[in-house]
């Protein structure tokens, strides 16, 4: 196994900092156990829920009946965790690009294998996570700790060298899997944990466009979805305080353009012009709320309905509200007064939900009221709001990995500092608004939204000229290039 922990493209780590690293991995060997021997069994079965729609088959570390034969031609191997809905909705993008392309996606989540110390590993920073964004919401704890872990703290090449030594107790999970089929990951471990293992064409599809170490996987490609990242990335900035770092090599960055749904960026012109077109007839405005299970946004949210149950109540608008997997969340906004009224549920039933977003595109359907949705399974959770994605017309949310779909955005607070260049970019191309950061300016943005004759339709020519040169490419671009090196090496 290469050492990954003393050296970074070429910067030397301190002695200290890899002894920091070690003791890291150390603790988590005593808590989760040492598994590095352990032969675990592949198997491969349909997924359940996104099978048909984005091809996928999963990847199960158990035995089974079914066979565990992979396509060693047409293979390509989505590595994600569950961390939020973050890395799976990427991951979806990724695995409907392949199968668009022609390609066979399997679905590999290493938070998905209890059994093993990896997932056991990942869990204990997912809680720690889930909680310091929770705690976020006290303004000493988000400015003291939250913001500055999420903006400098993970930017630093030495906590870079933390995440590859605890990466090492990862390699297991990929013991049995066939080193030739390209990997992309869709969060930094997976793809780490791909490399350390020896897969040989590992490509690192980095989410955010703020540069941070915490991305890097030295021996994958990196991908970005931004151009203001890449010099970021290219030359390591700020990653060794203000010593000047050794770059990474060319070919281990490549720019790629936002990680969108074949699904999405197919259909763009008509959904855009679907908008503008209801927007010119004044029609209710649909607005897409998008709620994860932290709670850190849950009042901005319910200002949110508040204010606009008036106009829901007029027929101006109508709000699509998605709680992912956290009923709770939903129970607690019913409390509102007036909204139980106007409140339609659509939960669990996946067919159903599917029906609600085909019969929304119909120009000739006009909806009313709240609509809200639930489903306790994960991939109908997340993949909810890409169905409502395409008959809204202005998503609402922080400024994640959602900052770079093609649909008009208003940003809310972010959760993290890093979040902060997500409304950036997207302000910039034209696609969404500046980040509003109290519920004061968000309910102004809303207000404009629905007043203005101008910014929806100016986002949504924005949208269209953006694919037209490629912006929402990435996902395409993405499997293409892990696709390209296994050619590449193998001759093709």
């Amino acid at each position: 196994m290469l050492e990954k922990s003393k050296n970074i493209f070429g910067n030397e780590i301190s002695a200290r900092a890899y002894k920091s690293a070690c003791r890291s991995k150390e603790k988590y060997r005593k808590k989760f156990g040492d598994d590095s021997r352990n032969d675990y069994p592949v198997s491969i079965e349909k997924n359940l829920y996104i099978g048909d729609s984005l091809g996928v088959r999963n990847i199960l570390l158990e035995q089974k009946d079914n066979s565990a034969d992979f396509d060693m031609e047409k293979g390509i191997i989505v590595g994600n965790i569950r961390m939020g809905f973050g890395h799976y909705r990427i991951s979806m993008a990724m695995a409907s690009a392949a199968k668009y392309l022609g390609y066979t996606p399997y679905w590999m989540d290493l938070n998905g294998y209890p059994q093993t110390t990896c997932t056991k590993v990942i869990s204990a920073q997912n809680k720690l996570y889930s909680l310091g964004s929770r705690m976020s919401k006290n303004r000493l704890f988000n400015k003291l700790v939250w913001e500055p872990m999420n903006y400098e703290g993970f930017r630093a090449l030495s906590y870079n060298a933390s995440d590859q030594k605890n990466a090492e107790l990862m390699v297991p999970v990929f013991r049995n899997i066939p080193k030739e089929i390209p990997v992309i990951g869709t969060h930094v471990w997976p793809a780490q944990a791909a490399v350390h293992a020896g897969m040989k064409y590992v490509v690192n599809a980095i989410p955010d466009n703020w540069p941070m170490a915490l991305h890097l996987a030295e021996g994958s490609v990196h991908t970005i979805q931004c151009h203001n990242a890449y010099m970021g990335y290219r030359i390591l900035n700020g990653m060794n305080k203000k010593n000047v770092c050794n770059p990474m090599p060319a070919d281990a960055l490549v720019y790629t353009g936002h990680y969108i749904d074949h699904e999405l960026v197919s259909n763009i012109e008509n959904d855009c012009q679907a908008r503008i077109e209801r927007k010119n007839q004044k029609k209710p405005m649909r607005f897409l709320l998008t709620i994860g299970g932290a709670g850190a946004q849950k009042e901005i949210f319910a200002a949110i309905i508040r204010h606009l149950l008036p106009m829901i109540h007029e027929k101006r608008a109508v709000l699509y509200i998605n709680v992912g997997d956290y009923k709770n969340v939903w129970d607690e906004l019913k409390e509102i007064p007036e909204m139980g009224s106007v409140a339609t549920e659509h939960f669990e039933n996946w067919k159903a939900t599917e029906k609600f977003a085909e019969d929304a595109l119909n120009p000739a359907n006009d909806m009313f009221g709240i609509h809200g949705f639930w489903h306790s399974n994960i991939f109908e959770a997340v993949y909810c709001t890409n169905l409502l994605m395409r008959s809204a017309d202005v998503l609402v949310t922080k400024p994640s990995e959602l900052a770079f779909y093609p649909v008009p955005k208003l940003f809310i607070k972010r959760v993290g500092k890093h979040e902060m260049w997500g409304a950036i970019h997207s302000a910039e191309i034209g696609d969404g608004t500046l980040e509003c950061r109290d519920i004061p300016h968000t309910l102004q943005m809303i207000d404009l939204f629905l007043n203005d004759n101008d910014l929806l339709e100016d986002m949504c020519q924005n949208i269209m000229t953006n694919k037209s040169i490629g912006i929402y490419d990435g996902a395409y671009k993405a499997v293409e290039l892990a696709m390209g090196l296994k050619n590449k090496d193998q001759g093709r």
